[in-house]
């Protein structure tokens, strides 16, 4: 199987200073996983000021390391090596910081008064592992909807894709088939056979953002699952995401 643009290859392209390409693909890099690094961040105990500095240091982290200048298709799961390159890039912060402030005091948030704040009671490391994981999840399907929503934009039925989007799961509330039809002024049948494509294309959007985060082939269809797996824990919300 051909894998196009991948995650590791944007990667390898960031790490090409002064480049405008390499930049553009920073800023799409940054996109998708801001949000989930910074939860990851913020669930081990992180203020959110210093959550947002810690971010944009891994990504200057990332982009300074050489081995990143040649994609390696056979380097897994992007999103794995994320967080395991992470957890590396947050010891050793943590250890600087302690270096540079010993014999003096050091301001900690703490864990546990997040978890009282937050209702929240696992390990600090599976509690990141968790809402990173979330984010991640719901930054992929919110891209892949994006895709769907452009391509219904570029054909005119804007107001088509609005009614369908309300059957994707975790809509706030399900209309009845006969009301949605009658909105976009289709026949039952003619919406019935519309969902399904539309359902057909969100499914085929959302593998195709997957695919570009794997290095092999099975390893799509194991991220699909933990995916699936990971928004039906806690309930599916393709709103904006809400700090925390």
């Amino acid at each position: 199987m051909y894998f196009p643009t991948t995650h590791w290859s944007l990667l390898a392209e960031a790490s090409l200073n002064g480049e405008t390409n390499a930049r553009s693909a920073l800023d799409e890099l940054c996109r998708r996983y801001w949000e989930p690094l910074r939860r990851f961040i913020r669930a081990r105990g992180y203020s959110p000021a210093e959550a947002e500095d810690l971010t944009q240091g891994f990504f200057l982290h990332l982009l300074d390391k050489e081995a990143f200048r040649k994609p390696d298709r056979l380097r897994g799961k992007f999103r794995s090596f994320l967080l395991g390159a992470l957890v590396k890039y947050l010891s050793h912060e943590r250890e600087r910081a302690l270096a540079q402030k010993r014999g003096g005091q050091q301001s900690h948030l703490s864990v546990d008064l997040i978890e009282e704040s937050e209702g929240l009671s696992l390990p600090t490391e599976e509690r990141g592992i968790a809402a990173f994981d979330r984010a991640w999840a719901l930054t992929t399907v919110r891209a892949a909807l994006e895709h769907v929503q452009r391509d219904y934009a570029r054909a005119g039925k804007e107001a088509l894709f609005g009614v369908l989007r309300e059957f994707l799961p975790g809509a706030q509330a399900t209309p009845r088939y006969d009301e949605a039809a009658a909105r976009v002024s289709m026949s039952l049948p003619a919406f019935n056979s519309e969902s399904h494509r539309f359902r057909q294309q969100f499914r085929d959007a959302l593998r195709a953002e997957v695919m570009a985060t794997v290095s092999a082939p099975h390893e799509i269809q194991e991220e699909i699952t933990h995916l699936y797996r990971v928004l039906m824990d806690r309930g599916t919300d393709f709103g904006p995401a809400r700090e925390s």
